[in-house]
């Protein structure tokens, strides 16, 4: 496997594992989901952002 396409698969790893450690911190569930889906999708959009800035800062600009 070539640099970039491991450095890649890093970054992608951690931002799945932020993005799920987020949503349990955070209290975002399916009931959430199901009970008002555009809040849900808010949040989500929220956290992913978060996340990815975070994965940049650590895994990329590092």
């Amino acid at each position: 496997m070539d640099l970039l396409a491991g450095l890649n698969e890093q970054a992608q790893d951690r931002l799945e594992g932020m993005i799920d450690q987020m949503k349990t911190t955070e209290g975002i569930t399916e009931t959430l989901k199901a009970s008002d889906p555009m809040a849900w999708v808010q949040r989500m959009n929220n956290i992913h952002a978060r996340a990815e800035e975070i994965v940049r800062e650590e895994v990329i600009y590092v």
